[in-house]
């Protein structure tokens, strides 16, 4: 026995020295256990945590600060008392992680398609932080890796300008590149449609930026001109959740007192009773629970957002049957509709942002023409059924409600109504066009400040930096701070408002 132990040493000794130099924990690495996320198992997690994170933001704070919808409990944000959001820091900057590690696989494997999307990914996430925010790390972040834990915040401008260098770089990779998508819950894997999705939100970049690119007009017309654009709601930028975890909307597994701490907003439910609109019966849920008789105004009501002694918050509807799914009530199910979707970007958005365009003397065209397309694609969106509204299709809609087009404020109040849960884009729409109209609502007809608001009427114009931020990264976030007037205030102007 004593002879075949030693043996048995003697053999173990010589694979290790067999080994040479190699390091322990290579020889103790599982070979069935992969060492790198695929990038069809990253993809997935990139599209779903930023949408999510997208959802929550819209649901808590962009169609409350937009006035489409109001909180009914906390309301900070409808009183302008707003703070860092960090959740939404959070969730972006986590989502860009992994679409970092998606780029640095596609480039490794030479897919030029997966790297396109990821590229069109990163100019989403990376715009709806530094809309929110203002100057933010950008082209030092996600640096961990390499010992850079306090990277730098690029100044909104130039982080504008990358973005827009980076989705002509995706427009041509996705159409001339080599290799495939894989693994994507959004656009099918189709190259073609990532390519309209990135040239239509560098539209809505250039738009968003008003009137501080000195170029906007003809950048616009170049990507409008000579590169393929969303051109109807198949090619709309949302995720369609199957329901079941971990890809379902994420309200629906909300109680109902929080999902009921939000309610349609008086704003939005008088400018749709206004005009007879059936996407009223969409956002709001009518409280008769009766989605098909004819529908008399008392059916609906509006929340006040900002509600004090002088502005009761009243009694409001609830939100309507595709955002949650209440006990004994009709579902949306039961009306043939699908749950919400998680929305990027859709194709009634780009057809106001090209009517404005075309109204701003940027591209030649017929605003009126892209004005109804806005409309119309909206409505069949949300699938809206016009008898109860008495009306018989889109057309006699469009020609007897009253909404027809006449002036730019036009454009404006239906691309606020068709943002409708689009993330934080209804308050980035609002905060520009309070912007444009002097730093007041005097411009903006469909809106006025909330009441019993905490901020003199102003409309706040970002979301503080989070208070970690102050303690890592402080000499950063100083630069970052006396760019914007020195202090972390939410009526500090960044670069696209100044």
């Amino acid at each position: 026995m004593k002879k075949i132990k030693s043996i048995g040493l003697l053999l173990g000794a010589g694979l290790l020295l067999s080994t040479g130099c190699e390091k322990f924990e290579d020889m103790n690495k599982n070979p069935n256990e992969p060492t790198e996320v695929p990038g069809e198992v990253l993809l997935p997690s990139v599209i779903r945590q930023g949408v999510n994170t997208s959802v929550d933001a819209a649901f808590l704070v962009g169609n409350n600060a937009a006035q489409l919808t109001a909180k009914t409990l906390r309301t900070e944000v409808d009183a302008y008392d707003w703070n860092a959001f960090p959740k939404y820091w959070d969730g972006w900057y986590g989502a860009l992680s992994d679409v970092k590690s998606l780029k640095d696989i596609s480039r490794a494997n030479n897919n030029d398609r997966m790297y396109g999307t990821a590229l069109v990914l990163e100019a989403w996430l990376i715009s709806s932080l530094t809309n929110a925010y203002g100057d933010i790390p950008y082209s030092e972040a996600i640096q961990g890796l390499n010992n850079n834990f306090t990277p730098v915040y690029d100044e909104q401008q130039a982080i504008y300008n990358s973005l827009l260098d980076s989705l002509d770089q995706a427009n041509t990779l996705l159409r001339d590149g080599e290799g495939e998508i894989d693994g994507d819950i959004l656009l099918g894997n189709d190259a073609t449609l990532w390519q309209r999705f990135g040239n239509s939100l560098a539209l809505r970049l250039i738009m968003t930026s008003g009137n501080k690119l000195a170029d906007a007009g003809s950048r616009f017309a170049d990507i409008y001109n000579n590169k393929p654009l969303m051109e109807g709601n198949a090619h709309n930028a949302v995720l369609d959740y199957t329901g079941a975890a971990p890809n379902q909307f994420p309200l629906t597994v909300l109680k109902i007192g929080d999902i009921d701490a939000v309610a349609p907003s008086e704003a939005s439910v008088s400018f749709m009773e206004q005009f007879n609109d059936p996407r009223l019966m969409r956002y709001a849920r009518p409280k008769t629970d009766d989605f098909t008789s004819p529908v008399a105004d008392s059916t609906f009501g509006g929340a006040v957002n900002g509600p004090g002694s002088a502005c009761p918050k009243g009694d409001a509807s609830a939100m309507g049957v595709q955002y949650f799914t209440y006990p004994n009530l009709t579902s949306a199910s039961e009306l043939g509709l699908d749950m919400a979707d998680g929305i990027i970007m859709t194709y009634a958005e780009l057809e106001f942002t090209i009517a404005e365009a075309i109204a701003k003397g940027w591209i030649s065209g017929t605003i009126g023409d892209h004005y109804r397309a806005g409309i119309e694609a909206s409505h069949n969106y949300y699938e809206v059924d016009y008898a109860p509204f008495g009306y018989s299709d889109f057309t006699d809609f469009y020609t007897n409600s009253g909404v027809a087009y006449s002036q730019v404020t036009d454009i404006w109040a239906q691309k606020w109504l068709a943002l409708f849960f689009t993330g934080m884009e209804p308050y980035y729409e609002v905060r520009r066009w309070y912007n444009e109209s002097g730093d007041n609502f005097s411009g903006i007809p469909f809106l006025g400040p909330t009441c019993n608001n905490e901020n003199s009427d102003n409309l706040p114009t970002r979301f503080l930096y989070p208070g970690e931020e102050q303690s890592l990264n402080s000499e950063n976030y100083q630069q970052a701070l006396s760019r914007i007037g020195g202090t972390n205030s939410f009526n500090a102007d960044m670069w696209i408002l100044q």
